[in-house]
């Protein structure tokens, strides 16, 4: 029943990102400023400021690969280098991966993983028109990386571990295909208190990002089990700001809050 009702959730939030980018859809910011209804130009602008990234990265990307799903930058706190493989967890329409790819460079490697047929397709066409020749992206489930073991130096993630079911299991793979030495650096949603009922049922009607957040504690617990080290969650300081606009009015932001998540795999 437990992998059943898994996998259940895995549909609806295929099924709700499918729809963004075919623009029947919002992903997990329904209502947001800066959410993908009907959202004007300055607001998204706004709002992707508030995730930490700068007018030169947003100018760096094609229209169609940024379609502000995320609440952070793990590009920013990832500490890229030139020869780098780095691998996006969600990879979405491609835009962190295509900033990524700017960073390690023609000697380095991108890849981007995401569940969603539509935003494999989307992400690939997007490429192709940028002209990328680092950057692959494939199909496959966070928890099941299509990836061999020991073959990523980095790992970044942009608010999609929050929707996982298992959140255990997308730390345990991702430390699988780290290499000794390799990090992790993820921007995601966190509960930093007890959500009420009626806040979680509303977000997860919407497939909303808060729905499935885990607390700081926890989240820490799972790295740590898995065996990472290091481990360091940091809440964002605009946090407030950016997850009061995903649910307007509806106090999201005192249990929930953007953060940034490092970790590392022992050599």
């Amino acid at each position: 029943m437990k992998n059943e009702n898994a996998d259940i959730l895995r549909q609806l939030v295929r099924s709700r990102y499918a729809q963004t980018v075919t623009g029947k859809g919002c992903g997990c910011t329904p209502n947001a400023v800066g959410g993908c209804c009907g959202s004007s130009s300055d607001s998204i602008e706004q709002v992707n400021r508030l995730m930490g990234y700068s007018a030169d990265e947003l100018k760096s990307v094609i229209k169609g690969a940024n379609l502000g799903l995320g609440c952070g930058n793990p590009t920013a706190i990832g500490e890229l280098k030139p020869g780098d493989v780095v691998l996006d967890l969600g990879s979405g329409a491609g835009f962190d991966c295509f900033l990524a790819a700017q960073q390690v460079g023609k000697n380095g490697r991108v890849i981007g993983v995401d569940m969603t047929p539509e935003m494999v397709s989307k992400a690939r066409e997007n490429a192709v028109k940028m002209g990328v020749n680092n950057v692959a992206f494939r199909l496959g489930e966070i928890e099941h990386l299509p990836v061999a073991d020991n073959s990523v130096d980095i790992i970044i993630s942009n608010c999609v571990i929050n929707l996982s079911p298992e959140k255990r299991q997308v730390f345990r793979d991702a430390y699988r295909v780290l290499k000794p030495g390799g990090r992790l650096f993820v921007s995601d949603v966190v509960a930093t208190a007890e959500m009420p009922d009626s806040l979680r049922e509303q977000a997860a009607m919407m497939t909303g990002c808060i729905a499935g957040a885990e607390h700081i504690d926890q989240i820490q617990y799972y790295l740590e089990e898995v065996g990472f080290k290091n481990v360091k969650i940091e809440l964002k300081g605009r946090s407030k700001e950016l997850v009061s606009g995903w649910f307007p009015g509806s106090g999201a932001e005192n249990f929930v809050a953007s953060a940034d998540i490092r970790a590392v795999k022992p050599k």
